[in-house]
């Protein structure tokens, strides 16, 4: 009976090494193999997924800041379950209003390019959000009343998605997630944080470096730290 449960327990390894290779490339943590594992598993799954969608619902129909009278949809955000990286902006632009998705205009095409050339899409290792749901009219910055009307959402989304790091685009994100506010992104990015126990970095907008080339350079330094680190998580070992 030992030998058999020494055979369940590598077979169950293996799929797990199986699966993160699959999704992400990089090795996560596992329970134990017990004889109620795999429902157990795919129960929390489940219910992760309903709590997602249930969030999402809620900002839908979200009435409790202003910038619900001036929105055609809201953006919750999206992406993969137990992210690799979540991303978080400062709110929707015009193209994200119209759609209901975030980083779809010009902005979000040239983040995809940042993640690519760190070996990651949002297709399979990410999830993006926003501080605020809904855009603000003009896209002008959003408002304290709004921030702190909208961020439960944020912070119920983190909670569920658990993702293995946070990276901030501007200064709006950083300054809150980070506990910084009245400082620059400049003065804000080139380091590592944490956010409620998830390592946060932070760098330029996409919106700010199509508009001023000079700051290429710092978010590249950005994204290669970012790159170091995810580097740094255990990975599955290859046998020699």
């Amino acid at each position: 009976m030992t030998e058999k449960k020494n055979l369940y327990k590598r077979l169950w390894n293996v799929l797990n090494l199986i699966e993160d290779d699959a999704l992400s490339g990089y090795r996560k943590t596992h329970p134990p193999l017990t004889m109620n594992t795999v429902p157990q598993k795919r129960t929390i799954q489940e219910d992760r997924n309903k709590a997602l969608a249930a969030c999402a619902g809620e900002i839908a129909g979200c009435m409790k800041c202003h910038l619900h009278f001036s929105r055609k949809t809201a953006v919750p955000g999206d992406g993969v379950i137990d992210p690799l990286l979540m991303i978080v902006g400062e709110g929707p632009g015009e193209e994200e209003d119209r759609t209901g998705r975030p980083f779809v205009g010009r902005a979000g095409k040239y983040l995809d390019k940042w993640l690519a050339a760190i070996g990651l899409s949002r297709a399979s290792h990410c999830f993006i959000g926003n501080i605020v749901k809904c855009r603000p009219p003009h896209n002008r910055d959003p408002r304290e009343e709004e921030i702190s009307s909208c961020l439960p959402y944020l912070e119920k989304q983190i909670a569920l998605l658990r993702p293995r790091a946070i990276l901030c685009v501007g200064r709006i994100a950083a300054q809150i997630l980070s506990e910084r506010p009245g400082t620059s992104i400049g003065a804000i990015r080139g380091k590592q944080y944490g956010y409620r126990g998830i390592p946060l970095f932070a760098t330029y907008h996409p919106s700010a470096v199509l508009r001023d080339q000079s700051l290429r350079q710092p978010v590249w330094d950005d994204l290669k730290r970012l790159k170091a680190f995810l580097d740094g998580l255990a990975r599955p070992e290859k046998g020699g």
